[in-house]
């Protein structure tokens, strides 16, 4: 069967897209990894400090950044804790509730990462 033009533009603008977003993605994960990070805890630090605008998260709120389950990010937020990426705190209502926040170290090496990233956004804007 004959795929229209209409078609054809489509699957093409698509194979792009889904070029583009890839060589950003392996630009992102090479750039944690230069500045010491995995890239799921840079993805943590840019959840807690910008996904909810209030410089800090719940667990279910970076499961939603994250698109993942909240065992895995209880499990990623223990192992960025371990590293001083990030602290962890009770809530203050409820004391089952995580609050999860950046250490000065986290904050550091995203700010590094953001402006990596800004650029590399410009860069590819070009």
């Amino acid at each position: 069967m004959m795929k229209s033009n209409r078609d054809k533009e489509m699957m093409r603008d698509l194979a792009w897209f889904r070029y583009r977003l890839r060589r950003f993605l392996r630009f992102s994960e090479k750039a944690a990894r230069a500045c010491g990070v995995t890239p799921q805890q840079h993805q943590l630090m840019l959840g807690i400090a910008g996904f909810t605008e209030k410089g800090k998260a719940t667990i279910s709120e970076l499961a939603e950044f994250l698109q993942e389950r909240n065992n895995s990010v209880v499990g990623l937020v223990e192992r960025a804790a371990d590293s001083g990426l990030v602290r962890r705190r009770e809530g203050k209502k409820d004391r089952r509730q995580v609050i999860v926040t950046l250490t000065q170290r986290g904050e550091e090496i995203l700010s590094t990462l953001t402006q990596l990233h800004h650029d590399e956004v410009r860069r590819l804007k070009a």
